[in-house]
């Protein structure tokens, strides 16, 4: 036996019996047990889109992505904005952040009617992030939501919704990595009139919290304890930085070296946000299945809930892009090459994944025509996408984005219905970078992404066989098919600045393997 078996086995052993057990059920909690189960459900692999909440603490401050390990990075832009609008790290931390988050203006119905409306099939919101603030009353973990900050559960008000308008409800859990994240939060200034200052994480204990928001949390139980605390004596802010990448910034889906309670704790939580909401979806940020067979138990806990729940098997979890571990391959804003043999998923954002104002000022979101090409690329190669549409810190969408999802909205009200929802992949995904193929109702629909009046061919086509094209909305169109490929000539007035689908019938329209 392998010694990283032998270790596995003993760190089960070391399980209390309630979480040794939570994986009980039809489908076992092994590493076959997990491949020989798996399978994509129907549901899912019909909605082809899925709108995603990622939104937390760290969406207050409204400066993008990792606030809350960038903000103790001394070089980076959301450290000088954190210094600006809460002080200096020594003093102010992240804890302060949260304390200061109060999602006034959330609604959770109002941004997940939006997001319906805007075509998803179904909602999922963020549960946890690296930050390692629970965002729902776990009894696992006293930094949550219902404790400090908007003093609300995040998640159950999600859920709610999601169930009142009908559609499927996701979770996403990013807390495994939180024990190598926070480690920035440890270090201190390189430079300046603080300079080898330690940051507030280096000092904090329970006692400090006296009088103040968090009175009675232990800030180490939320920045998770001094692991890899920089060396004093660091003399620049790109040598701090170059110190953290090549430490905590090493992305490990292992269990903590001597912290074995970590991973159980991430357990426990992960199993109670799952008994709490029964959530349909489950995305696990990572590359594989966290901490080994603790993962393992994590998803056949997630997989037999859903089999007593729906009778079937009818949940999906990703967990990263590592195959054969029975989970459903995601691949973090990036996408196939081609049709892959298996149902996948891209996951991606119109901006950042935190809100980030400077997108807003900037006008630099993802446009509507572009969300659809990329839909339309991602389920002609046998995927769904998972799109992130940032929630700002009072828990609103912007005005532009509110814009992109009207828009993308109406193109699937009509051209989605056509050739997204419930559509599979043809023989071949696309010619070039300007159509791509799916299959619906004995139909070849063409998804040209960005459609110009004139002639069109589709090479693809070559040969006959073709019998009618017509537009989404039923407009016949005129063509000629020959050995060439298909021909169609599309008018000024059929062109908008979203992509157009042909449905094209006849003998070449019968769909591929995947």
């Amino acid at each position: 036996m392998r010694r990283r078996e032998m270790l596995g086995l003993a760190a089960l052993a070391a399980l209390p019996e309630r979480l040794r057990a939570a994986g009980a059920g039809p489908v076992a909690p092994t590493a076959e047990g997990l491949a020989d189960a798996f399978t994509v459900p129907d549901w899912y692999r019909d909605a082809k889109l899925g709108l995603w909440a990622h939104w937390g603490p760290q969406c207050a401050p409204e400066a993008g992505d990792w606030y809350g390990r960038r903000m103790y990075l001394e070089a980076e832009e959301q450290s000088a904005i954190h210094r600006r609008l809460y002080g200096h790290p020594a003093d102010t931390g992240f804890i302060d952040v949260i304390a200061g988050w109060r999602a006034e203006a959330w609604d959770p119905l109002a941004v997940f009617s939006a997001y319906k409306a805007a075509g998803a099939r179904f909602l999922v919101a963020m549960a946890c992030h690296h930050d390692n603030f629970d965002l729902f009353p776990n009894p696992h973990h006293e930094w949550n939501s219902v404790r400090l900050g908007p003093r609300r559960d995040i998640v159950g008000g999600w859920a709610a919704a999601a169930r009142q308008l009908g559609l499927p409800f996701g979770v996403s859990n990013h807390a495994s990595h939180a024990w190598h994240w926070w480690q920035t939060a440890y270090g201190y200034d390189t430079v300046g009139q603080r300079k080898g200052e330690r940051y507030d994480a280096f000092r904090l204990t329970r006692a400090d919290g006296v009088g103040k928001p968090w009175e009675g949390l232990d800030p180490q139980a939320l920045y998770t304890g001094a692991r890899m605390v920089p060396p004093d004596g660091l003399e620049s802010p790109e040598a701090m930085r170059a110190w953290h990448d090549a430490t905590s910034g090493q992305w490990s889906e292992d269990v903590p070296p001597d912290d074995f309670a970590f991973a159980a704790g991430w357990l426990a939580r992960q199993t109670a946000l799952v008994e709490r909401y029964q959530p349909d979806f489950l995305y696990q940020d990572g590359h594989r299945l966290p901490f080994g067979a603790i993962g393992r138990i994590a998803a056949a806990h997630f997989y037999n809930a859903a089999i007593a729940r729906t009778g079937s098997f009818s949940g999906v979890m990703t967990a990263g892009f590592t195959r054969g571990q029975g989970t459903l391959v995601t691949m973090e804003r990036s996408g196939a090459a081609g049709i892959e043999p298996e149902p996948w998923q891209s996951a991606t954002c119109i901006g950042d994944w935190h809100y980030n104002r400077a997108r807003f000022q900037q006008r630099s979101y993802v446009p509507a025509a572009g969300i659809a090409a990329l839909l339309a690329d991602v389920v002609a190669k046998n995927g769904t996408l998972l799109l992130s549409v940032p929630v700002r810190g009072d828990g609103t969408l912007d005005g532009q984005e509110r814009a992109i999802l009207d828009a993308l909205g109406s193109w699937m009200a009509r051209e989605g219905e056509a050739a997204i929802y419930g559509s599979r992949p043809w023989r071949v995904f696309g010619e070039g970078e300007s159509v791509r193929y799916t299959c619906k109702d004995a139909l070849l629909n063409a998804i040209v992404l960005t459609p110009q009046a004139g002639p069109l061919r589709l090479a693809a086509l070559a040969g006959g066989g073709v019998e009618a094209v017509r537009l989404a909305n039923g407009r016949p169109l005129a063509f000629t098919a020959d050995d060439a490929g298909l021909t169609v000539t599309l008018e000024s007035g059929d062109i908008g600045d979203m992509p157009l689908v042909l449905r094209i019938a006849g003998r070449t329209a019968a769909p591929g393997q995947a």
